[in-house]
């Protein structure tokens, strides 16, 4: 058995007997971000807080229906 199966097993059978389908896949999602992110710093693909926060402050800002009104 592949090591992703078997850890996409583990995962489920950790989980309550009563969890949904939404609740699996979440997990599962949120595992293999995690993985991701932990291969990124292994191979240098990091960027520093102030990098980070520099990159943000150049995004627009949003004018989504949420924001308040200025009138």
């Amino acid at each position: 058995m592949s090591a992703v199966k078997e850890e996409a097993i583990r995962l489920i059978r950790s989980l309550p007997d009563d969890c949904s389908v939404e609740d699996i896949q979440y997990h599962l999602y949120v595992l293999q971000k995690v993985e991701k992110g932990l291969a990124d710093v292994d191979s240098g693909r990091v960027v520093t807080q102030e990098e980070a926060e520099k990159r943000v402050a150049g995004w627009p800002r949003s004018t989504g229906r949420n924001r308040p009104s200025t009138t």
